[in-house]
């Protein structure tokens, strides 16, 4: 599962916006954020990327017009990256497909209990692996 789920929702990506997972990932944590903007350390975080993988993610996504990397304001010591009106719009225009990739890849094999115990056991290997909430993304990813 670990394998095939990314895969399916990476051809989904692939098909419908010319994305990777992981670039979606970037510009949906991205429009999640209050401004769309994250520093690029949260980023990395939330997107669960190295900083040399981010880097390259949002070069590419940056010749695509969809983010900007600027220097943060309160510092001027590190980059923020920001979701422009063009990344917005990808977003909004793929992240429905992408739900229903989700749910057709996961849940809809499923039955109401099965999705219910499939919850609890998620809940709890997440409890093991990151017992303080540090690690998770804001928002629950």
């Amino acid at each position: 599962m670990s394998e095939l789920v990314p895969r399916t929702l990476d051809a989904q990506l692939q098909r419908d916006a010319g994305l990777t997972h992981a670039a979606y990932v970037v510009l949906a944590m991205l429009s999640e954020a209050p401004d769309r903007s994250r520093r690029m350390s949260d980023l990395a975080r939330v997107a669960n990327q190295s900083q040399s993988r981010l880097s390259h993610t949002v070069a590419r996504l940056e010749e695509r017009g969809w983010v900007e990397r600027v220097r943060a304001t309160e510092d001027r010591r590190g980059n923020v990256a920001v979701l422009t009106d063009a990344g917005w719009d990808v977003v909004t225009r793929v992240a429905p497909g992408h739900v229903d990739a989700v749910h057709e890849a996961v849940f809809a094999a499923l039955t109401p209990e099965q999705v219910v115990a499939l919850g609890e056991a998620l809940d709890a290997v997440l409890e093991r692996l990151d017992p303080d909430h540090t690690l998770r993304a804001v928002g629950g990813r």
